[in-house]
């Protein structure tokens, strides 16, 4: 099951199967089974003997088995991000989903690098505020998991978008679901000036209406939909015709949602028009949904050009709904007679809202306030028998806080006091998981349960508390928002066997090398033709920087600090961080289901075999030990251990070029 095209075994992993990880990356293995298969080319393929998949050169492979290997890229992209939680790991899921269902990341970074960037940079004016970049890849594996384990949802998805072969399903939602989820918060930076605004004129016990607040005034270019995606909405809507995002928007949710929640496509328009441009009559919120569905459909139909389908159209709308326009414009979630949302009536909406709201662990607290509240550091989820059972896990190390808020809890109710969210004891989340009303449901699952209809898909809250939850993930001195990732990746490419940059270097020049607007864009254009796992293979070389620098006592900053500057790097250094490097691309390669051999250069890719893994391994049984990969690397030819160290010194120069950073040694 899983990798039909590969000649080599993957290993399994050692996840249970209705975990949050087993589950997710079940999905991708089992379910989504022969992703992206072409018949018709594997076909041609056969006839006429050659091969129209690429891997480091194009036509070198089955295109089958590039189909293959994506998706197992995608799998361990995930399975990275899920151990680690860290943004560095998160951009490579989002990187993976791009260019497999979009088809060019240079085309849609600046979108979600701003998302990251925005965050880092400027949520710390906030008063409240937590990440969103590694959030919607975290909603993104919960999303895979849940459809995995839950057939009454699966059945309703399926039912709804008439697929009855489960691999073509699941398939099918892989593509939507990810693009719902992984940029369902990408409008933050069009709401984070508002609440930076907000907070400036804060004190306390003062209201937002009375404060001064900023709204988005000549949006008329940004929301209009061009001639050519007009026409592609008429072929969709049967001829209907919109000049305006908002007016798509409106139709849809009026056809989907109206007639039960008692609202017209007028009435949905003029929220949509107003909530940008008066958030005063929003309880003085700007909405980030709003904008994130408004720029993504811009720039899919607009500016990439993609197919307008009606899957992409509901992935938008879901989008829409995820924060407060569901809550407050449609449902009334607060209200007597509310509607909690069925699965049936919008599968990816209902989903988004499920998980988004379920996923508040492992969160980088950016905001003033928000840094002294207590959130979960993780969760463990069971999602057997067609229900989520989560435990989200609190430090330990803050029992004080946790005791101080349950004795006076109890004590408040030995008292005959009646106890509300305004009212406190309240710790944030802690206090909303922990207490119950009189049916012993949580404050923080009745909000859900108001949100969406969770008669088919039983959830159970507890809490709890632990040490140790972020065992393995090694953190490092060095400070960088890897913003020019992909920068990285497409020169350490670039550099190979260019003799340009070999006479910059010995001269001292990489900088100036690197600055040269020729050179860039032919290293870019270099870097497009890779597969996705050579694209991956240096995008991994460049994240493992910071890790080497922490080994050697190194470390790269923007900060003027008083260490000694590295300039370049000693020979026992280089040592060092060659025998790290080659363990990290024998993994790497492992985990890719490559093994040693010694083919012909031209078959090596399609019989996933190189001369300089390691003879005799079994990768099956474990990860590849230190020692081995010691002796193996010193058993290798000096040009090939070069390949180990060479990246590193050109990361020097980068830094410094992209980031602005520096190498200081401690």
């Amino acid at each position: 099951m899983g990798y039909t095209t590969l000649p080599n075994p993957i290993k399994e992993r050692p996840y249970g199967e209705f975990s949050l990880e087993g589950a997710a990356l079940k999905f991708i293995r089992e379910s989504c089974e022969e992703l992206g298969f072409d018949q018709e080319k594997s076909d041609i393929e056969k006839r006429e003997s050659i091969y129209l998949g690429h891997s480091l050169r194009e036509n070198e492979i089955p295109y089958n088995m590039e189909m293959d290997i994506n998706r197992l890229c995608l799998e361990n992209a995930l399975d990275g991000f899920l151990k680690s939680g860290k943004k560095e790991d998160a951009f490579n899921v989002y990187f993976c989903y791009l260019e497999m269902f979009i088809g060019d990341y240079e085309k849609v970074r600046r979108m979600i690098e701003l998302l990251s960037e925005f965050e880092a940079n400027g949520s710390e004016l906030l008063m409240k505020h937590r990440d969103h970049y590694s959030h919607s890849v975290y909603v993104f594996a919960l999303g895979l998991a849940v459809y995995q384990s839950n057939s009454v949802y699966r059945e309703t998805y399926n039912d709804y978008y008439h697929i009855k072969d489960r691999h073509k399903a699941a398939c099918h939602y892989l593509q939507y679901w990810g693009l719902a989820a992984l940029f369902h918060d990408i409008g933050y930076p069009f709401e984070l000036p508002f609440e930076q605004v907000a907070s400036y004129f804060e004190v306390g016990g003062d209201k937002r209406k009375e404060r001064p607040f900023m709204a988005y005034h000549n949006l008329e270019t940004f929301i209009a939909v061009d001639e050519k995606a007009n026409g592609a909405l008429k072929n969709v809507y049967g001829g209907k015709e919109f000049s305006t995002v908002n007016q798509v928007f409106a139709y849809e949710l009026a056809k989907k949602l109206g007639e039960i929640y008692s609202f017209t496509e007028g009435q949905m328009l003029t929220f949509l028009n107003e909530k940008p441009t008066e958030p005063d009559r929003f309880n003085h919120y700007m909405d980030h949904a709003y904008f994130s569905a408004a720029v993504l459909f811009r720039k899919l139909f607009g500016e990439m050009g993609c197919e307008v389908n009606q899957e992409r159209i509901d992935a938008l709308t879901a989008i829409l709904m995820h924060n407060s326009l569901y809550k407050f414009c449609i449902a009334h979630y607060k209200d007597e007679g509310n509607i909690p949302l069925e699965a049936k009536l919008h599968p990816l909406a209902y989903m988004l809202m499920l998980c988004d709201e379920l996923q508040c662990w492992d969160r980088t607290s950016y905001g003033r306030n928000t840094k002294k509240e207590m959130y979960p550091m993780g969760c463990t989820l069971d999602l057997s028998g067609d229900a989520v059972r989560a435990v989200y896990l609190f430090d330990e190390k803050e029992a004080g806080k946790t005791n101080g808020f349950k004795d006076s809890y109890i004590q408040r109710l030995l008292a005959g006091e009646k106890i509300d969210r305004k009212g406190g004891p309240n710790l944030k989340s802690y206090s909303d998981m922990y207490i119950k009303n009189s049916q012993g449901v949580s404050w923080f699952q009745e909000d859900i349960e108001r949100i969406v209809n969770l008669d088919a898909m039983k959830l159970h809250v507890e809490t709890g508390l632990s040490s140790n939850i972020r065992t393995g993930r090694r953190s490092y001195l060095s400070d960088s928002n890897f913003i020019h990732l992909y920068n990285f990746a497409m020169i350490l490419n670039g550099r190979w066997n260019n003799e340009e940059w070999k006479k910059a270097k010995a001269a001292g020049q990489e900088e100036a090398f690197l600055n040269n607007e020729e050179v860039n864009e032919e290293f870019a254009r270099s870097f497009k033709k890779l597969s996705l796992e050579y694209k991956l293979a240096n995008i991994n070389q460049a994240k493992a920087f910071a890790g080497y620098m922490d080994e050697i006592g190194c470390f790269y900053t923007d900060k003027n600090v008083d260490f000694e500057l590295v300039e370049g790097f000693s020979q026992e250094e280089l040592l060092k961080i060659g025998l790290m490097e080659h363990q990290r691309w024998l993994q790497e390669h492992y985990d890719m289901g490559w093994r040693y051999g010694m083919p012909k250069r031209e078959d090596r890719d399609r019989l996933r075999e190189h001369k300089d893994m390691i003879p005799g391994f079994d990768p099956l049984r474990s990860a590849v030990p230190g020692e081995r990969a010691k002796e193996n690397y010193h058993r290798l030819e000096k040009a090939e251990q070069d390949k180990d160290t060479e990246p590193m010194e050109c990361m020097l120069a980068m830094l410094k070029m992209f980031d602005g950073l520096r190498i200081y040694r401690l």
